[in-house]
């Protein structure tokens, strides 16, 4: 059984939102990502990581962390 799961990755000022599905079972690994799905937010984390922004949003929406002063 698989399920929809938005995964949140943070690289920097960059954070994206990922869809993934994750594989649920009777094995004590349960739930887990397909190894595509973990290829995919490696990709993302390092598009982000080079602040390549347009790779990343071909994964996911893409946001730009701004801090707030207080």
């Amino acid at each position: 059984m698989t399920r929809k799961k938005l995964k949140l990755i943070h690289e920097g000022k960059y954070a994206a939102e990922v869809s993934v599905d994750l594989i649920e079972d009777d094995t004590a690994w349960s739930p887990y990502l397909s190894p595509e799905d973990v290829r995919r937010l490696d990709a993302v984390r390092l598009a982000l990581r080079c602040g390549d922004v347009e790779a990343a949003a071909k994964f996911g929406r893409v946001f730009e962390l701004t801090p707030i002063a207080g």
